[in-house]
């Protein structure tokens, strides 16, 4: 097939699309470069790769990626409720405006898989798991600009949503400031933690298992579409406190204490299901203690905070 991934040049983007290239697809990467990253620079060589470097919100480059195009992975996008906060405008234009541009300027016959984020159920109830017939409910201007684009997305047709937990591991475009990557990180160089409202959950998934989720969908697409799926560890429903004694057992030296006072920022706090996409047949491969080693192994490389979204 002949992909367009806009934002192909980001943290998932880094992972997915060499996995494209490797399995036969021609990719067409679409992205502005504003983080100046070079993740891509490895497959230039590939002739089934172009690149282009353009804004998702333009409306003159647009029409020009799409021609010929069977598939649109939109990945563009302000990521995390911080930079959004940081950026309202380039948050509702980059994260909705740009998905209701692309879907006014694509055929109906071209396929969309769009990644959005399960932290659109904000604050779920207590021992009870999120499906995606669960309301949502965000609670920051990220997880609202998702949630409405993933909704004219499911009602354009011919699309599939993926709904992903948060996303840890190891990539050329590197995040640090997504939580498994930041813990241990903090675990790593600084040795201890300080945590608010430690037992607040939520669910993860690695990287590697996103990209391979994409690959699932679009492998699958028929079964599949015009639905939204959680894509997630069933057995990494797990509590801040939880994932830093998860760390410890790789750092013994890794300290960790929750503040009597005081409160995070980031109220989110769910646990979700993912049976959906599991009786589809997908299974992650990547568990969060890989995931963990992976990126102490890393950190021996990584020693600044640049590769952050904010």
């Amino acid at each position: 097939m002949r992909i367009l991934v806009t934002g192909g040049a980001g943290y998932i983007g880094s992972i997915l699309v060499p996995e494209l290239l490797k399995i036969g697809h021609e990719v067409i990467v679409m992205d502005n470069f504003m983080y100046n990253q070079t993740s891509l620079l490895d497959y230039c060589h590939d002739e089934k790769l172009a690149i282009i470097r353009g804004d998702a919100r333009d409306k003159k480059i647009i029409p020009k990626c799409l021609e010929k195009v069977d598939a649109i992975f939109p990945l563009a996008c302000l990521t995390g409720a911080p930079l959004c906060s940081k950026d309202a405008l380039g948050a509702q234009t980059t994260n909705f405006d740009a998905i209701k541009m692309l879907l006014d300027l694509c055929r109906n016959d071209q396929m969309i898989i769009f990644p959005t984020t399960n932290s659109g159920y904000g604050i779920g109830q207590k021992d009870k798991f999120c499906t995606e017939e669960t309301p949502l409910n965000p609670i920051s201007l990220y997880g609202r600009t998702k949630v409405e684009a993933e909704k004219i997305i499911l009602e354009h047709g011919n699309s599939i949503s993926l709904r992903l937990a948060t996303v840890f591991g190891l990539s050329p475009r590197m995040r640090i400031d997504l939580m498994v990557n930041d813990f241990v990180y903090r675990a790593v160089n600084d040795r201890f933690i300080v945590l608010f409202e430690g037992h607040f959950k939520r669910n993860f998934i690695h990287i590697r298992d996103v990209a391979r989720a994409f690959i699932h969908a679009l492998e699958n697409f028929d079964e599949m579409k015009n639905e939204p799926y959680n894509v997630g560890l069933s057995d990494a429903n797990i509590s801040k406190i939880e994932l830093c004694a998860k760390i410890k057992k790789q750092l013994p030296d890794f300290v960790y204490l929750e503040a009597p006072v005081g409160e995070d920022t980031d109220k989110r706090d769910y646990l979700v299901s993912n049976e959906k996409i599991e009786k589809t047949g997908f299974r992650p491969e990547f568990t969060l203690d890989m995931g963990i080693k992976e990126l102490i192994k890393g950190y021996n490389i990584i020693k600044n905070t640049k590769y952050g979204n904010v």
